[in-house]
C-alpha cells in the first residue's frame, strides 16, 4: 500500500497523459485522451456513464494498462513504475471497497497502518475521518450494518485518511445526501489549499462547477471541450433573459423592446418571451426600463447564464446522464 508523504520528484504536471488509449474488444473505450493537471488543482472529467472516465481513473491509479499512450502520475510512469505511482495517491472508486465484517473505525484504522501511517496516528486520522463524515456514533459498528450511503462515506474517509498528494475521486458523492456531499466539497477544499492534486469524475454539473479549476468534457473516450466553468459555458452562448408578462400586457410591444437588445432570435411561449442578449445587468436594467415606458407588465423577469448542464447538451447533443456501456463501471445508489 501506498506510502502517502513519499517525496515527489518532479516539478511538472502531476497528472499527465498523451495520446491514452483503451479497447475492449471492438470498443474504443479511450480513443487518444491528452490531460494535464499542474500540481495543487482540480480537474474534472465529465461526461455521462460510458464514456470513459472510469477507464482513465483505472488507467492512472494503475489498475489497467492503456494499450497506447503514456501516463505520468507524480513524476512515475504508470506502467514501468507502478510501485511508484501507488505511493504518492488515494483513490475512492464507484464502489465502496470497505470490510463489512470489520467496524467502521476498524476499516479506517486498517487502512491508516497499510499506509504506513504507524499505530497511533492510524486510530488518531480514523477518529478524525469518522468525525469529518458524520460517522461516529456508528464508529464502532460492523460496516454490514451500515447504509449504502454511510458505506459511501466510510470509502470516501479512507481514500483521504493519508492525505496523499493526489487524489482520484471517481463520482465521489453519488448516492451521498446533500448535507454529506457539502462537506465532502468542504473537505476537498481544504486538501487541495493544502497542495492535493485532485482528478474528479463527476456526471454533477453543480460539483464540476463547484469544486473545479478546469474541466475535460468527454464523450464516447473523445475530449470534446476543455476549460474552466464560465470558459465552457461562455462557448455555449452568453444570457438569455426571461420574462414573465403581467396579464394584458401586449406581447408584441415585449417583443420589440427586447429586440433592441437582443443578440438572437426572440422566443415567444405563452405569457414568456425569452432573448439572447449580451452586456449581463447592465442590460438586463435597461430592458427593465424600456419595458417600464412601453408600459409592459411585468410577473417575473430573470437573467439566467447558462449551465454546464447547457454546456454538455450543446456539445453532444444529449444530457449528462447517458445511459452506461459494459466497460465503463455503473454507479452505486444510496
Amino acid at each position: 500500500m501506498p506510502l502517502a508523504n513519499a517525496s515527489i520528484r518532479t516539478t511538472g504536471p502531476m497528472i499527465e497523459t498523451h495520446g491514452l488509449v483503451k479497447r475492449f474488444g471492438n470498443t474504443v473505450a479511450l480513443d487518444g485522451l491528452d490531460l494535464d493537471v499542474p500540481r495543487g488543482t482540480v480537474l474534472a472529467l465529465l461526461g455521462p456513464n460510458g464514456a470513459g472516465k472510469t477507464t482513465a481513473v483505472s488507467i492512472l491509479t494503475t489498475l489497467l494498462e492503456p494499450d497506447e499512450g503514456s501516463a505520468r502520475v507524480a513524476g512515475a510512469d504508470v506502467i514501468g513504475a507502478a510501485a511508484e505511482v501507488r505511493k504518492h495517491i488515494g483513490l475512492s472508486g464507484q464502489y465502496a471497497a470497505v470490510d463489512e465484517h470489520l467496524t467502521g473505525r476498524e476499516n479506517l484504522d486498517l487502512i491508516g497502518r497499510l499506509y504506513r501511517l504507524g499505530a497511533k496516528r492510524a486510530r488518531t486520522r480514523a477518529s478524525q475521518m469518522l468525525e469529518q463524515f458524520s460517522l461516529t456514533e456508528a464508529a464502532d459498528r460492523p460496516v454490514k450494518t451500515y447504509s449504502g450511503g454511510m458505506r459511501r462515506r466510510l470509502d470516501l474517509a479512507g481514500a483521504l485518511i493519508a492525505e496523499p498528494p493526489v487524489l482520484f475521486l471517481d463520482e465521489p458523492t453519488t448516492g451521498l445526501d446533500p448535507r454529506s456531499r457539502n462537506d465532502l466539497w468542504q473537505v476537498i477544499r481544504l486538501l487541495v489549499e493544502r497542495g492535493t492534486t485532485l482528478l474528479l469524475t463527476t456526471q454533477y454539473m453543480e460539483e464540476a462547477d463547484q469544486l473545479a479549476d478546469e474541466i475535460i468534457v468527454i464523450d464516447h473516450g473523445r475530449k470534446i471541450a476543455q476549460g474552466s466553468a464560465d470558459e465552457l459555458k461562455t462557448m455555449t452562448g452568453g444570457e438569455t433573459i426571461e420574462l414573465t408578462l403581467a396579464p394584458h400586457s401586449n406581447k408584441e410591444d415585449a417583443r420589440q423592446v427586447l429586440a433592441r437588445f437582443a443578440v438572437g432570435e426572440i422566443h415567444i411561449g405563452g405569457e414568456s418571451v425569452t432573448a439572447p442578449v449580451s452586456g449581463g445587468a447592465q442590460t438586463l436594467t435597461a430592458v427593465l426600463r424600456a419595458l417600464d415606458a412601453a408600459n409592459v407588465g411585468l410577473r417575473d423577469v430573470g437573467l439566467r447564464r447558462p449551465t454546464l448542464d447547457d454546456v454538455f447538451l450543446s456539445l453532444t447533443g444529449h444530457a449528462a446522464d447517458g445511459e452506461p456501456d459494459r466497460h465503463d463501471t455503473q454507479e452505486v445508489a444510496a
